[in-house]
């Protein structure tokens, strides 16, 4: 559209475009129809599309989401040639959904694998920054599954398709504390700490209170706080 074509008194051009009015009516159609066929798309795509997202999953939505807009709006593009392409999407997750089936390396090439990010208790930090998480982000999903301590963990694993996953320990051990420290109040759920361990502020590993340890054996800090049970 040309720059002296542009009128800002112009409301039909606002609110209708160049169109005729009576596309309105055909966006109307338009869009019952392709909703119509998304839906059914949808459901052949199977239940996981409306759970967590892989990252391929992802990627058809999105392009479902191309895909659909020119065949609602544009005068000039066919309710077909959006229908192809859906039945395009769908096919191609069904073909790679099924690769995956058939073969592990192809599942592992495709849908990713799970990471370690907490084993032992001691946080990951090499695996941290590969998938750029923070020390927060980390807690913050531990807190989520009402673990505050630590040492709890036997294993935190970051799943393919985006969630955590977490496993604990037996028994008591100290540990470090994954409440936010700016809370006093709610650190009260804490049993008493151990004044006889330390625990690695950028880590998790812990050590004897005495004598007082210099860098942490396992990250290299130097910030110890009193380990918590």
């Amino acid at each position: 559209m040309k720059k002296e074509q542009i009128h800002l008194e112009d409301w039909q051009r606002i609110l209708i475009g160049n169109a005729p009015a009576e596309f309105l009516l055909e966006v109307f159609i338009r869009t019952f129809l392709i909703y119509f066929i998304l839906l059914v798309i949808m459901r052949l795509l199977g239940k996981r599309m409306n759970g967590q997202l892989t990252n391929l999953e992802m990627s058809v939505m999105l392009t479902m989401g191309a895909i659909v807009a020119p065949a609602m709006q544009l005068p000039d593009r066919g309710v077909l040639s959006g229908i192809v392409a859906l039945i395009g999407a769908l096919t191609f997750l069904r073909m790679t959904n099924l690769a995956g089936f058939k073969s592990n390396k192809a599942e592992k090439l495709i849908q990713g694998t799970e990471t370690v990010l907490i084993k032992d208790g001691i946080l990951q930090l090499e695996t941290m920054a590969k998938n750029r998480l923070s020390h927060q982000q980390i807690y913050a999903a531990l807190r989520s599954s009402n673990v505050y301590n630590l040492s709890k963990v036997k294993r935190l694993y970051l799943e393919a398709y985006g969630l955590f996953s977490t496993y604990q320990n037996e028994g008591e051990k100290p540990g470090l504390s994954v409440l936010p420290p700016t809370d006093t109040e709610i650190e009260t759920i804490h049993q008493t700490g151990d004044s006889n361990t330390l625990a690695c502020s950028n880590c998790g590993n812990t050590v004897p209170a005495t004598p007082r340890p210099d860098a942490c054996a396992l990250c290299g800090a130097d910030q110890w706080v009193r380990a918590i049970l």
